[in-house]
Order: C-alpha cells, then sequence, then structure tokens
C-alpha cells in the first residue's frame, strides 16, 4: 500500500535515478546485497543508541529497495530468483534492526523496552509468515494494514524524531493484529472452500444415482464421494501441516 503510493508520487525521479543505474550495467542483485548492507549499519547505529543516523540510513536503505526492480526491468535482467532473493533478505534485515534496538535496550537495563523490541520483531516476522502460510492454502491474503513498508516507516519516523519507544509500541501491537486478522480471514476462507468440496460431494452422490444401471446401484455404497471428499481434505490439512513442521 505505501511502496504503491511512493512509486506513485516519486514515479518521475524513481525513473531517472533507476535509468542512470542501468546505464553503468550494475545488477540488481547488486543493490538487493547493498540494501542489505545499509541495514546492517543502520543496525549497528542502533545498536549504539545513534537513533536519527540510523533513520537516515533507513532512509537510503529504503531507497534501494525502490530501485531494484525498476533497474532490473531496464536492464531486462528481471527473474524469479531476484525476487526471491530480495524477499529473503528483506527479511534479514527486519530482523536485524529490531535486534540492534533489543541490544541497545539490554544495554541501558530496560527490559520493557527490550521486551518491546521483541514483541515488534515477532510481528514482523509472523505477518509475512502468515501470509504466505495462507496463500498456500487459499487465492490471497491480501488482508490488513501492516506490510513491511508501513513497519519501516514508523520505525524511520521514530528515528529520526528520536522518539523510538513510541515506535515500539506501535510496532509490537499493530502488525500482531494484522496476523490475527490473517488467521481470521484464512480460516473463514478455508472453511468455504472445505463446505463447497463436501456439498459437491454430496450433490455427486444424490445425483449417482441416475447414471449407475440398477446392479450398480444395488452395489454402490452410499455417500462414497462424501467419504472420498472428507478423507481427501483430511490429506490436505495433514499435508499442510507437515508442511509447515517442515517450514
Amino acid at each position: 500500500m505505501l511502496t504503491q503510493t511512493a512509486r506513485r508520487y516519486l514515479a518521475w525521479p524513481l525513473e531517472r535515478l533507476a535509468a542512470l543505474l542501468a546505464a553503468t550495467g550494475i545488477p540488481p542483485n547488486i543493490i538487493t546485497w547493498s540494501t542489505l548492507l545499509l541495514n546492517l549499519w543502520a543496525t549497528v547505529l542502533f545498536a549504539r543508541g545513534r537513533f536519527v543516523g540510523a533513520g537516515g540510513v533507513m532512509l537510503l536503505a529504503c531507497l534501494g529497495d525502490l530501485l531494484d526492480g525498476p533497474v532490473a526491468r531496464l536492464q531486462n535482467r528481471v527473474s524469479l530468483f531476484g525476487g526471491f532473493l530480495e524477499s529473503i533478505l528483506d527479511r534479514y534485515a527486519d530482523l536485524m534492526l529490531f535486534l540492534g534496538l533489543l541490544v541497545y535496550y539490554v544495554h541501558l537495563n530496560r527490559f520493557r523496552y527490550a521486551v518491546l523490541a521483541g514483541a515488534a520483531m515477532a510481528g514482523a516476522v509472523m505477518v509475512n509468515y502468515a501470509k504466505a502460510r495462507a496463500e498456500s492454502l487459499v487465492a490471497t491474503s491480501e488482508v490488513g494494514f501492516w506490510e513491511r513498508p508501513e513497519r519501516l516507516a514508523v520505525m524511520i519516523l521514530g528515528a529520526l524524531s528520536n522518539r523510538m519507544p513510541l515506535a515500539l509500541w506501535i510496532l509490537a501491537i499493530g502488525p500482531n493484529i494484522t496476523v490475527i486478522h490473517r488467521i481470521v480471514h484464512t480460516w473463514k476462507q478455508t472453511e468455504a472452500s472445505d463446505a463447497k468440496v463436501l456439498a459437491d460431494a454430496d450433490a455427486a452422490d444424490s445425483g449417482g444415482a441416475h447414471v449407475f444401471s440398477a446392479a450398480a446401484q444395488r452395489t454402490a455404497q452410499p455417500g462414497a464421494r462424501t467419504k472420498a471428499a472428507r478423507a481427501g481434505l483430511h490429506f490436505r490439512r495433514t499435508r499442510s501441516f507437515l508442511a509447515g513442521r517442515r517450514g
């Protein structure tokens, strides 16, 4: 949501800057890795309590996040692996930034704020994990407000204004509410999908008598399709659970 808004209002300067970078031949994956290094720098600044500097470095990292995709398109280097790599490094960056804050508050013996940093870190991870797991079961899970750009915006504003405790309260509560929202959304979608499968199976059972011969009808087991459908649902749920355990 916030990324789309930023790209809409900053489209012209981003296009010009992306064109300049693309002309140098720099690979887009290098920009992605550079973004991670900038976030690592911001992590060190957070751990030292230099919040304003960390916020400024995070702004540079966000610029890299906005540029690697356009540079890849201009150089005809768009790839599935590039998107995968960016997603993985983004998760590492999220964890590092909160870890820097956690180290800072532990060093000061500010237990409450250390717990807030931990809760915010958990929310940042679970928002993305909930979406990925949900979309393995349902068509889409685009619900909730607290995507990564929104979280970074709050973190940057908190750092630049030196109001990080307030930002941590927001980040510890908001993203976890989005996780709950996605859980409820996925539950409703899977329940509706399961009900449709069973309804279709029941309809097939009730209409099957019109296509069987009299002898076949005597030997056919009632509700066979419904039983098979229920077994299929059980198998799908078990497979999804095991996949989650492996992940």
